[in-house]
């Protein structure tokens, strides 16, 4: 255990994200140069057969942005196992906090904005939990989604520009600190190229006599506790209360003896929806 948790924490979490995520901007700028949100699917779909190369390209903006998302979960982890969080002020930690939060959005908005099955279920369930927010609930979907109206127009534009606006805001004063080299992680950048080249981002049509869409496999736990509990209870409170239990465990008092026993608890109450969840796809 001791030895697992020495190579956890030497491992550069960090750096290998922002490699990920370098590789899924550049992608991504290729991706966008062909995509119409007016037509999200075809569009795509012609990527792949049409483009040069284009298959790649997208698969390298998916996996990139999976492995950008993943990479910043273990970093998150390293720091909080390592204790360092404790050293850092509460705001600069829930800065931090807030920047993984929306990732998460980021990668969502990327698997709505296919509008495959898998999108377009993903997307119109967003925007019901959005506007079951008492009050601004019409406001947040406006902003946000809007898909049952615009299609997925306003979630092009955040994913684009809005959202990674707001990420780099939060995490400004931490990403500037790092200098990368693609270089210093070969193997890094060798497997996502290869992983890109053999396997294709996924496209999930609708087909005749489909009973169940599974959403994002982040997205696993939220779905199946939807058919439980009101969406503003499962989509908003649910989340927001594990953001702010993270947000407090630098504090070492009892409300971070609290905040450490119910993000404990919350991860493995998610944990076992997501297991519920995927089993209901096999």
């Amino acid at each position: 255990m001791v030895a697992a948790k020495e190579f956890f924490l030497n491992v550069r979490w960090g750096e290998k994200s922002i490699i990920a995520l370098y590789a899924s901007l550049v992608s991504g700028i290729v991706v966008a140069l062909q995509f119409n949100p007016a037509e999200p699917f075809f569009s795509l779909s012609t990527l792949e057969v049409l483009a040069p190369f284009g298959a790649f390209w997208r698969g390298l903006h998916y996996y990139s942005s999976q492995l950008f998302f993943l990479f910043s979960v273990f970093h998150l982890v390293a720091i909080i196992w390592s204790g360092k969080h404790t050293k850092l002020p509460l705001l600069k930690w829930s800065y931090l906090v807030f920047a993984l939060a929306v990732t998460v959005l980021l990668l969502f908005s990327g698997y709505v904005l296919r509008w495959d099955a898998t999108g377009s279920a993903a997307g119109i369930i967003a925007e019901n939990i959005a506007l079951s927010v008492p009050g601004l609930g019409r406001y947040i979907n406006t902003f946000l989604f809007d898909v049952i109206s615009e299609g997925v127009k306003k979630v092009y534009a955040q994913h684009l520009i809005g959202l990674g606006v707001i990420w780099l805001v939060f995490s400004w004063d931490h990403f500037r600190r790092y200098k990368i080299a693609f270089w210093a992680h070969p193997w890094l950048v060798i497997g996502m190229l290869v992983v890109s080249g053999l396997f294709s981002a996924p496209m999930e049509p609708e087909r005749l006599g489909m009973l169940h869409i599974a959403g994002p496999w982040f997205f696993l736990g939220l779905q199946e506790m939807l058919r439980y509990i009101q969406p503003f209870w499962a989509g908003v409170i649910f989340p927001l209360t594990f953001l702010v239990s993270l947000c407090l465990l630098p504090m070492q008092d009892r409300v971070g003896r609290i905040a450490v026993l119910y993000s404990s608890v919350w991860l493995f109450i998610y944990l076992v929806l997501s297991l519920i969840g995927f089993s209901r796809g096999l």
